[in-house]
């Protein structure tokens, strides 16, 4: 059965510093100002291999997010991430490219280490 995916398009506000954790699983998260009658800033994770994506990205690019939503039950608690696995660059004339060294990427099965 495949996944539902979702696109955003906006400009990236801020990329924090990658994360990894004892098991070995990294994740890095990313702020996109996104582009709305009501703009607000949205966070998405990139997991394991897909953080690299971000070392392409620069603040303030206009980016299309391909991105999927993930949640996941621990304790009790219930924690939703949108999970971006393809970040392109956006032109001017809102035509989508891919960065420079990217490529085709779909998104993976259940990456989380729990």
């Amino acid at each position: 059965m495949a996944s539902n995916t979702y696109e955003m398009t906006g400009a990236v506000k801020t990329i924090f510093e990658p994360m990894t954790f004892p098991s070995g699983f990294t994740k890095r998260e990313f702020l996109l100002a996104m582009e709305d009658d009501y703009p607000q800033d949205v966070k998405f994770t990139c997991v394991k291999e897909r953080a690299s994506q971000l070392d392409r990205v620069t603040l303030g690019d206009r980016v299309n997010v391909a991105f999927r939503v993930r949640c996941r039950e621990w304790q009790g608690k219930y924690f939703v991430d949108l999970e971006a696995f393809r970040i392109d660059k956006v032109e001017g004339d809102g035509s989508s490219i891919e960065y420079e060294g990217g490529g085709s990427v779909e998104p993976m099965d259940d990456p989380t280490p729990f």
